[in-house]
């Protein structure tokens, strides 16, 4: 650091001033001719800049009025179409007669709007940065109409058209604004240019809207238009434009925005289209939905005049801003010309005798000004030499601040040099806001650090999570496939702890993951990293690895850890853990796949009695491999017809009358003839496959019934025969189980209460999401019967808080010849009849067993005895001409 000092004694050696005032009036001249050219030629370009800003925002405003015209012509268009469309009428149940005024009205709109777009397009300049736009948008709509009169376009067509016509506009509409922020424009002009945009996009997306929101009622699932995707996406961008309002730089455009948000038309128009956001497609009637295109069309209307409210603003600004800068270029000139006379009058008298000093002096300052930071020379009279010594004394201050400056810019935030206090007020100020700066930087940069580690850990045991886990994973098979050597995986699957969860609750369940985790890190090597995937699942990778004996060692001695007692709220709990051990011998495996190596190694060790450590083989490869061609023959089996329904019918007892079938799945895999179900449901059952399999019986059955009732309808005072299909767990599960089920009623035209859905208790205790699903379908009129009662872990007095209608007692018990079980059968019974359950029993097989459910009062049964499962021709003959039970 260099400080520039002077002493008095070299001040008072210098002459008088007036020795020197003549040479220096020279120099000031010429500092006058300078600064007055660069003031004016600074002046002039403010000026320019101004007027191009000007015309920027006359074709700003043009093009936005294209633009909203163009966009509200879409709505007539599309409902044109929309009456065009069979379907849409059906839906809407619209009255032939109402139709025609409809289609009138929406013609004469049409018409309307046309009119109104083609001005707008006419009225954008010639010339300007949106004139090429708005020929584009005339002659693309021009095809548009003509092929749209006819209606011969695909209304998704039609909406991508008119949206590329709009965005093509609205692109020209940014250039115009950027063209008119392009140079130098004051900041309150700028903000009012920014607040034209925000109104403007908050003005398009909004005009968008009510097409999506007509698409999701009216348009095909499959199409872009009738996507619920697109209908949500565009509420998002609704909602992140008004958000936006709230930074509008103007109190007058906030209070009319205020003002626009409050009125009728938009809050009716908000609340209409935000109402099935979260759900499904709101229904609205033609007379809501002509209110809709009213209400839609005044907030439009409102939200344009919005904006043109905020482009007359930005217009005004401007407008001022080019005449300030031609007032002051005007005043500058006068200023600079009567400078330069009097300048000239001076030098005459006294310009040689201070030019000298003084043009030393100003080489220094302007030197400066530039931003060199020269030094300083002392010379010339006293007063120049005072004015030297403050100037070299403000260029050391200067340095010092670009010293501080500099540091803050390599990122230097720990140099001791930006703890020094900078001179003067000014210094004060600067260093106040480097301080700042560093504060702010280095709070950013903790910020981001504690982000990542959040993105990329689990939050209850600070573990990797699995995000993190198949990086770290992938990261260590690039490495061992360049080194060669071999990479560890081991899938760590608690046992018993649900029981802990249950019995505990879940506060304990965390503490017992946490320590869980302790352990587990405390038990690998230091360069072994363990994570947590979720739930009670854990992986530990292990790298570099000699032998595959030493991943099982390893496996032993964390089970042992894990299986050692923990505290946990004062209880004592023990849980354990079954792990399995993948390998990848040179990196050449996916991490995917080393992922479903070791799982499926843990699920071999578990099923094989858990507390063991299992390594994946080449046996283990084979299973995943038959399972992966089983349920590609099970995708394609559903995809060909191979899949068949039989049905067992289900008796009454007491009348062997006929109340219902139960549909049953049956696989004809070509080249392998009939496939059990227990082969190949528990594969389907682990993937998604399962949803299409209930979706297709669930269709299947329900079509079945309903052309059997179609055709035999039931005598009067008989029953109408009920058909029953088993829903698996996971699918019930899936929130679009209530469609499903909804849409297979719709198709087949059979009666809800018809429809029995068969499902295990162990989803009932299980699967909260699963019973308020069940809850909603017998809202629908659905019935609910639990199958293989007894098995599980449901307890009978539970049976009076599940959402269920039906009890069917499993085999087991009806086969058993044991006392306790007919006991437990009877309580069974009793119980059901209690709560108001109607009991099924199920594998009656035997004359005797069927004797002892009528005295014990059993609704109804089924099972060999009675009827074997049977195909649909055979099913449906018996509902024309009972026969006895056990005939068959």
């Amino acid at each position: 650091m260099r400080f520039v000092r002077f002493s008095e004694q070299s001040m008072r050696r210098a002459s008088p001033l007036w020795c020197y005032l003549t040479a220096l009036v020279l120099l000031p001249l010429l500092g006058v001719m300078v600064l007055a050219t660069a003031a004016a030629q600074t002046r002039a370009s403010e000026a320019d800049s101004a007027a191009r800003a000007e015309n920027g925002m006359r074709t700003l405003a043009a093009l936005d009025g294209a633009r909203r015209s163009v966009e509200q012509e879409l709505i007539p268009f599309l409902w044109l179409h929309v009456v065009a469309n069979p379907e849409a009428i059906a839906m809407l149940d619209l009255p032939p007669g109402l139709l025609e005024v409809q289609a009138e009205t929406m013609a004469r709109d049409s018409a309307r709007v046309r009119a109104v777009t083609d001005r707008a397009l006419a009225g954008v300049p010639a010339g300007s940065v949106g004139s090429a736009a708005a020929e584009r948008a005339a002659t693309d709509l021009a095809l548009l109409r003509s092929g749209g009169n006819t209606l011969n376009l695909d209304i998704e067509d039609v909406y991508f058209r008119f949206l590329a016509v709009s965005n093509d506009l609205m692109t020209a509409q940014q250039a115009a604004a950027a063209a008119a922020t392009a140079e130098g424009i004051p900041g309150v002009t700028l903000r009012a240019l920014q607040d034209v945009q925000s109104i403007a996009r908050l003005s398009q997306v909004a005009s968008r809207q009510l097409p999506l929101f007509f698409g999701s009622m009216f348009a095909g699932g499959d199409s872009m238009i009738g996507s619920r995707t697109a209908w949500q996406t565009a509420l998002l961008d609704y909602s992140d434009a008004e958000r936006q309002m709230k930074s509008l730089s103007q109190p007058s455009l906030r209070e009319a925005w205020r003002a626009v948000q409050t009125s009728d038309a938009v809050g009716a128009v908000d609340g209409v289209l935000t109402s099935g956001a979260d759900g499904d497609t709101p229904t609205v009637s033609v007379a809501e939905i002509a209110t809709l295109l009213v209400q839609t069309q005044e907030r439009n209307d409102l939200l344009g005049e919005l904006v043109e409210t905020a482009i007359g603003n930005a217009h005004t600004l401007v407008s001022a801003d080019r005449e300030e800068a031609t007032g002051q270029l005007r005043g500058i000139l006068l200023l600079a010309a009567g400078l330069l006379a009097v300048s000239l009058l001076a030098a005459l008298v006294l310009g040689r005798s201070v030019a000298g000093a003084l043009r030393l002096l100003a080489g220094q300052a302007s030197q400066i000004s530039e931003g060199s930071l020269v030094e300083v020379e002392v010379a010339g009279p006293r007063e120049v030499r005072t004015v030297s010594a403050a100037l070299g004394a403000a260029v050391a201050g200067l340095r010092r601040i670009q010293d501080q400056a500099q540091a803050v810019a390599r990122g230097d935030l720990d140099d001791a040099l930006l703890d020094q206090p900078l001179p003067g007020p000014l210094g004060e100020v600067v260093h106040a806001s480097v301080k700042e700066i560093v504060h702010a930087v280095r709070q950013r940069e903790e910020l981001q650090s504690a982000l990542a580690h959040q993105a990329t850990h689990d939050a209850l045991t600070e573990l990797p999570n699995r995000a993190q886990a198949v990086t770290l994973v992938t990261g260590a098979l690039h490495r061992g496939r360049r080194s060669g050597q071999m990479t560890g995986l081991l899938f760590v699957d608690l046992d018993g702890f649900k029981a802990v969860n249950d019995g505990h609750g879940h506060a304990a369940g965390d503490e017992v993951l946490r320590e869980v985790a302790r352990r587990l890190t405390a038990g690998v090597r230091p360069g072994d990293v363990v994570c947590r995937l979720g739930g009670d699942e854990f992986v530990v990778l292990v790298e570099p690895v000699h032998t595959e004996h030493d991943l099982l060692e390893l496996s032993h001695r964390l089970i042992s850890s894990i299986s050692e007692p923990m505290v946990v709220q004062r209880a004592q709990v023990r849980i354990g853990a079954s792990i399995g051990v993948a390998v990848s011998r040179d990196g050449s495996t996916d991490a995917d796949v080393l992922f479903a190596e070791a799982d499926a190694a843990a699920y071999r060790a578990k099923a094989a009695g858990r507390g063991r450590a299992e390594i994946f083989d080449e046996t283990l490869r084979r299973q995943l491999n038959q399972r992966a061609a089983l349920e590609v023959a099970i995708a394609t089996g559903l995809a060909n017809g191979e899949m068949q329904v039989a049905y067992q019918p289900v008796m009454e007892v007491a009348t062997d009358r006929l109340m219902g079938y139960e549909a049953l799945i049956r696989w004809t895999r070509p080249g392998v003839g009939p496939v059990a179900p227990d082969q190949w449901i528990p594969v389907a059952e682990g993937s998604r496959l399962i949803g299409e399999v209930d979706r297709w019986m669930l269709h299947e059955a329900t079509r079945q019934l309903a052309q059997w009732r179609a055709e035999s309808p039931a005598a009067p005072g008989a029953p109408d025969p009920t058909i029953a299909v088993n829903i698996s767990g996971r699918h019930l599960a899936d929130p679009r189980v209530i469609s499903d089920v909804a849409d297979a009623l719709e198709a087949s035209g059979l009666p809800a209460h018809l429809l029995v859905l068969e499902v295990t208790e162990t989803v009932l205790v299980d699967d909260p999401l699963a019973n308020d699903h069940l809850t909603e379908l017998r809202a629908m009129g659905v019935s609910i019967a639990i199958d293989y009662f007894g098995t599980g872990y449901t307890s009978i007095g539970q049976l009076r808080n599940m959402p269920v209608d039906t009890l069917k007692i499993d085999r087991s018990f009806v086969a058993s010849t044991e006392p306790a079980h007919r006991e437990l059968v009877a309580l069974m019974i009793r119980a059901a009849h209690t709560f108001g359950l109607t009991v099924v029993a199920e594998g009656v097989e035997e004359p005797d067993q069927l004797a002892q459910l009528k005295a014990q009062e059993c609704d109804q049964a089924q099972g060999y005895l009675l009827y074997r499962p049977m195909p649909a021709t055979e099913a449906g003959a018996l509902l024309r001409s009972p026969q006895p039970a056990g005939s068959l």
